[in-house]
Protein backbone atom coordinates (compact mmCIF):
# COMPACT_ATOMS: atom_id res chain seq x y z
CA UNK A 1 0.00 0.00 0.00
CA UNK A 2 1.42 3.50 -0.86
CA UNK A 3 0.72 7.02 0.55
CA UNK A 4 -1.96 8.21 -1.19
CA UNK A 5 -3.93 10.91 -0.32
CA UNK A 6 -6.09 9.02 2.10
CA UNK A 7 -3.06 7.94 4.11
CA UNK A 8 -1.93 11.26 4.29
CA UNK A 9 -4.64 12.69 5.50
CA UNK A 10 -5.21 9.68 8.17
CA UNK A 11 -1.78 9.87 9.20
CA UNK A 12 -2.61 14.04 9.50
CA UNK A 13 -5.44 13.45 11.44
CA UNK A 14 -3.44 10.92 14.12
CA UNK A 15 -0.92 13.88 14.55
CA UNK A 16 -3.31 16.06 15.51
CA UNK A 17 -5.41 14.04 17.26
CA UNK A 18 -3.61 11.58 19.29
CA UNK A 19 -0.01 12.46 19.34
CA UNK A 20 1.19 9.49 21.57
CA UNK A 21 0.34 7.21 18.68
CA UNK A 22 1.69 9.21 15.71
CA UNK A 23 5.06 9.31 17.64
CA UNK A 24 4.36 5.36 17.95
CA UNK A 25 3.73 4.91 14.51
CA UNK A 26 6.55 6.67 12.68
CA UNK A 27 8.92 4.74 15.28
CA UNK A 28 7.51 1.65 12.93
CA UNK A 29 8.81 1.12 9.35
CA UNK A 30 6.96 2.67 7.01
CA UNK A 31 4.74 -0.90 5.69
CA UNK A 32 3.28 -0.97 9.38
CA UNK A 33 2.68 2.54 9.20
CA UNK A 34 0.37 2.27 5.74
CA UNK A 35 -1.11 -0.37 8.21
CA UNK A 36 -1.35 1.61 11.23
CA UNK A 37 -2.54 5.16 10.56
CA UNK A 38 -6.52 4.10 8.84
CA UNK A 39 -6.83 2.29 12.25
CA UNK A 40 -6.07 4.69 14.39
CA UNK A 41 -7.40 7.62 12.31
CA UNK A 42 -10.74 5.29 12.74
CA UNK A 43 -10.63 5.74 16.63
CA UNK A 44 -10.04 9.04 16.26
CA UNK A 45 -13.36 9.68 14.55
CA UNK A 46 -15.47 7.14 16.87
CA UNK A 47 -13.95 8.14 19.91
CA UNK A 48 -14.71 11.91 18.94
CA UNK A 49 -18.30 11.54 17.46
CA UNK A 50 -19.87 11.91 21.08
CA UNK A 51 -18.65 15.08 21.60
CA UNK A 52 -18.98 17.09 18.90
CA UNK A 53 -22.82 17.73 19.56
CA UNK A 54 -24.58 17.97 22.83
CA UNK A 55 -27.73 16.21 20.83
CA UNK A 56 -27.14 12.31 21.86
CA UNK A 57 -29.80 11.26 18.45
CA UNK A 58 -27.02 12.76 16.05
CA UNK A 59 -24.07 11.32 18.24
CA UNK A 60 -25.67 8.00 17.93
CA UNK A 61 -26.34 8.46 14.56
CA UNK A 62 -22.62 9.30 13.96
CA UNK A 63 -21.49 6.24 15.89
CA UNK A 64 -24.25 4.27 13.41
CA UNK A 65 -22.54 5.47 10.48
CA UNK A 66 -19.56 3.85 11.39
CA UNK A 67 -20.73 0.94 12.53
CA UNK A 68 -22.58 0.78 8.59
CA UNK A 69 -19.12 1.39 7.02
CA UNK A 70 -17.56 -1.79 9.18
CA UNK A 71 -20.52 -4.10 8.25
CA UNK A 72 -19.75 -3.17 4.93
CA UNK A 73 -16.00 -3.72 5.02
CA UNK A 74 -16.79 -7.03 7.20
CA UNK A 75 -19.17 -8.20 4.39
CA UNK A 76 -16.72 -7.42 1.76
CA UNK A 77 -19.37 -5.47 -0.25
CA UNK A 78 -19.26 -2.27 -2.14
CA UNK A 79 -17.67 -0.16 1.09
CA UNK A 80 -18.38 4.08 0.65
CA UNK A 81 -16.07 6.27 0.03
CA UNK A 82 -14.34 8.11 2.49
CA UNK A 83 -10.78 9.36 3.35
CA UNK A 84 -10.43 6.65 6.18
CA UNK A 85 -13.17 4.26 5.61
CA UNK A 86 -11.52 3.39 2.06
CA UNK A 87 -7.89 2.95 3.42
CA UNK A 88 -9.29 0.97 6.74
CA UNK A 89 -10.87 -1.67 3.86
CA UNK A 90 -7.78 -2.21 3.11
CA UNK A 91 -6.18 -3.69 5.99
CA UNK A 92 -9.49 -4.92 7.66
CA UNK A 93 -10.24 -8.63 6.86
CA UNK A 94 -13.78 -10.02 8.60
CA UNK A 95 -12.83 -10.60 12.16
CA UNK A 96 -10.72 -7.04 12.64
CA UNK A 97 -14.25 -4.94 11.40
CA UNK A 98 -16.19 -7.04 14.10
CA UNK A 99 -13.64 -6.08 16.95
CA UNK A 100 -14.12 -2.59 15.77
CA UNK A 101 -17.63 -2.75 15.64
CA UNK A 102 -17.70 -3.53 19.13
CA UNK A 103 -15.57 -0.49 20.23
CA UNK A 104 -17.88 1.48 18.48
CA UNK A 105 -20.75 0.13 20.37
CA UNK A 106 -19.22 0.66 23.72
CA UNK A 107 -18.79 4.23 22.51
CA UNK A 108 -22.21 4.97 23.43
CA UNK A 109 -21.26 5.01 26.78
CA UNK A 110 -19.71 8.68 26.30
CA UNK A 111 -22.53 9.66 24.59
CA UNK A 112 -24.62 9.80 28.17
CA UNK A 113 -23.39 10.77 31.75
CA UNK A 114 -24.73 7.78 33.05
CA UNK A 115 -21.51 5.96 35.73
CA UNK A 116 -20.46 2.47 35.16
CA UNK A 117 -22.80 0.07 36.61
CA UNK A 118 -19.34 -1.18 38.56
CA UNK A 119 -16.39 -2.44 37.63
CA UNK A 120 -17.34 -5.11 35.58
CA UNK A 121 -19.13 -2.72 33.48
CA UNK A 122 -16.09 -0.28 33.51
CA UNK A 123 -13.17 -3.55 32.23
CA UNK A 124 -15.90 -4.62 29.78
CA UNK A 125 -15.57 -0.86 28.29
CA UNK A 126 -11.83 -0.58 28.31
CA UNK A 127 -11.58 -4.39 26.91
CA UNK A 128 -13.82 -3.05 23.94
CA UNK A 129 -12.44 0.18 23.25
CA UNK A 130 -8.53 -0.11 24.00
CA UNK A 131 -8.17 -3.91 24.03
CA UNK A 132 -10.32 -4.26 20.89
CA UNK A 133 -8.53 -1.57 18.81
CA UNK A 134 -4.89 -3.11 19.75
CA UNK A 135 -5.99 -6.48 18.86
CA UNK A 136 -7.19 -5.52 15.76
CA UNK A 137 -4.40 -3.53 14.88
CA UNK A 138 -2.38 -5.88 15.90
CA UNK A 139 -4.01 -8.72 13.43
CA UNK A 140 -4.04 -6.51 10.86
CA UNK A 141 -0.23 -6.70 11.06
CA UNK A 142 0.26 -10.68 11.06
CA UNK A 143 -1.19 -13.59 13.08
CA UNK A 144 -0.97 -12.93 16.92
CA UNK A 145 -1.71 -14.51 20.05
CA UNK A 146 -4.69 -12.91 21.42
CA UNK A 147 -4.34 -12.85 25.60
CA UNK A 148 -0.92 -11.27 25.63
CA UNK A 149 -2.40 -8.30 22.86
CA UNK A 150 -5.68 -8.30 24.79
CA UNK A 151 -3.76 -7.93 28.41
CA UNK A 152 -1.71 -4.51 26.97
CA UNK A 153 -4.43 -3.37 25.38
CA UNK A 154 -6.30 -3.47 29.55
CA UNK A 155 -3.05 -1.75 30.58
CA UNK A 156 -3.12 0.71 28.02
CA UNK A 157 -6.83 1.83 28.09
CA UNK A 158 -6.34 1.61 32.46
CA UNK A 159 -3.27 4.22 31.89
CA UNK A 160 -4.99 6.37 29.44
CA UNK A 161 -8.28 6.32 31.40
CA UNK A 162 -6.62 7.76 34.55
CA UNK A 163 -4.77 10.49 32.29
CA UNK A 164 -8.26 11.40 31.00
CA UNK A 165 -10.27 11.95 34.67
CA UNK A 166 -9.59 15.12 35.29
CA UNK A 167 -10.96 16.68 31.36
CA UNK A 168 -13.43 13.75 31.79
CA UNK A 169 -14.89 14.94 35.28
CA UNK A 170 -15.28 18.37 33.95
CA UNK A 171 -17.27 17.56 31.27
CA UNK A 172 -19.45 16.53 33.52
CA UNK A 173 -18.80 12.41 33.38
CA UNK A 174 -18.22 10.27 36.26
CA UNK A 175 -15.28 8.19 35.10
CA UNK A 176 -14.46 5.67 37.88
CA UNK A 177 -16.75 3.78 39.96
CA UNK A 178 -14.83 4.77 42.92
CA UNK A 179 -12.44 7.59 43.11
CA UNK A 180 -10.68 6.86 46.40
CA UNK A 181 -7.16 6.96 46.48
CA UNK A 182 -7.53 2.92 47.45
CA UNK A 183 -9.61 2.64 44.40
CA UNK A 184 -7.31 4.34 42.20
CA UNK A 185 -4.14 2.63 43.50
CA UNK A 186 -6.14 -0.94 43.06
CA UNK A 187 -7.02 -0.08 39.45
CA UNK A 188 -3.25 1.00 38.80
CA UNK A 189 -2.15 -2.04 40.11
CA UNK A 190 -4.55 -3.92 38.11
CA UNK A 191 -3.18 -2.17 34.76
CA UNK A 192 0.33 -2.94 36.21
CA UNK A 193 -0.39 -6.72 36.05
CA UNK A 194 -2.25 -6.79 33.17
CA UNK A 195 1.06 -4.98 31.47
CA UNK A 196 3.03 -7.74 33.22
CA UNK A 197 1.16 -10.48 31.59
CA UNK A 198 1.29 -9.03 28.41
CA UNK A 199 5.15 -9.00 28.65
CA UNK A 200 5.41 -12.03 30.10
CA UNK A 201 4.26 -13.45 26.64
CA UNK A 202 6.06 -11.26 24.37
CA UNK A 203 8.87 -13.56 22.95
CA UNK A 204 5.69 -15.39 21.70
CA UNK A 205 4.21 -11.85 19.37
CA UNK A 206 5.82 -12.03 16.29
CA UNK A 207 8.55 -9.05 15.54
CA UNK A 208 6.04 -7.99 12.57
CA UNK A 209 3.39 -7.43 14.82
CA UNK A 210 5.37 -5.67 17.44
CA UNK A 211 4.37 -1.86 16.31
CA UNK A 212 1.14 -2.59 17.24
CA UNK A 213 2.15 -3.23 20.98
CA UNK A 214 4.41 0.29 21.22
CA UNK A 215 2.04 2.93 22.04
CA UNK A 216 2.53 1.14 25.37
CA UNK A 217 5.81 2.99 25.77
CA UNK A 218 4.52 5.40 28.50
CA UNK A 219 1.88 3.10 30.12
CA UNK A 220 4.48 1.82 32.87
CA UNK A 221 5.55 4.99 33.95
CA UNK A 222 2.06 5.99 33.70
CA UNK A 223 0.58 3.52 36.20
CA UNK A 224 3.71 3.38 38.60
CA UNK A 225 3.18 7.05 39.13
CA UNK A 226 -0.55 6.63 39.53
CA UNK A 227 -0.37 3.50 41.80
CA UNK A 228 2.45 5.00 43.97
CA UNK A 229 0.45 8.70 44.53
CA UNK A 230 -2.91 8.50 43.71
CA UNK A 231 -3.41 12.01 43.44
CA UNK A 232 -1.79 12.43 40.50
CA UNK A 233 -4.89 11.48 38.89
CA UNK A 234 -7.31 13.96 40.01
CA UNK A 235 -4.51 16.43 39.57
CA UNK A 236 -3.77 15.65 36.00
CA UNK A 237 -0.04 14.56 37.03
CA UNK A 238 0.57 11.50 35.03
CA UNK A 239 3.06 13.09 32.86
CA UNK A 240 6.26 10.72 31.48
CA UNK A 241 9.25 13.39 30.77
CA UNK A 242 9.65 14.07 27.15
CA UNK A 243 13.16 13.44 26.47
CA UNK A 244 12.89 10.39 28.56
CA UNK A 245 9.56 9.43 26.48
CA UNK A 246 11.64 9.92 23.22
CA UNK A 247 14.37 7.60 24.36
CA UNK A 248 11.74 5.17 25.88
CA UNK A 249 10.09 4.97 22.74
CA UNK A 250 13.42 4.77 20.42
CA UNK A 251 14.81 2.17 22.55
CA UNK A 252 11.60 0.08 22.43
CA UNK A 253 11.17 0.50 18.54
CA UNK A 254 15.21 -0.55 17.46
CA UNK A 255 14.80 -3.57 20.21
CA UNK A 256 11.28 -4.28 19.46
CA UNK A 257 10.67 -5.21 23.01
CA UNK A 258 7.25 -2.97 24.03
Amino acid sequence: MTFDDDLVACAQAVERGDPDRFAATMAARVPARAILFPIYAFNIEVSRAPWVTQESMIAEMRLQWWRDALAEIRDRGVVRRHEVVTPLAHVLDREGAMLLDRLVQMRRWDIYRDPFEDMAHFREYIDATSGHLMLATARALGPVPEEPVRQAGRALGIANWLRAVPALEQAGRIPLVEGTPDAVRALANEGLQALAQARAARSAVPRAVRPALLPLWQAGPVLSQAAQDPRRVAEGRLEVAPVYARLALMGRALSGWW
